[in-house]
């Protein structure tokens, strides 16, 4: 399940530098910035929720 995480905050990782090019740049493959920032903040917050669940690595903590 990690590596999952990882590879979707890669994607993230992508999608934003994607973003952030399509603004300077234009319409790139005919998707705006918009449709990348969007996926950006999707893929991130899948990965999140991920590392978040009971399976997950980043659930070492205290307990009450």
């Amino acid at each position: 399940m990690s590596n999952f995480a990882k590879a979707l905050t890669g994607l993230a990782a992508l999608a934003f530098v994607l973003a952030v090019l399509t603004h300077f740049v234009g319409s790139l493959l005919g998707t705006e910035a918009e449709a990348y920032s969007r996926a950006c903040t999707n893929l991130a917050l899948l990965a999140i929720a991920l590392m978040l669940t009971p399976g997950g690595k980043a659930t070492v903590g205290r307990s009450l």
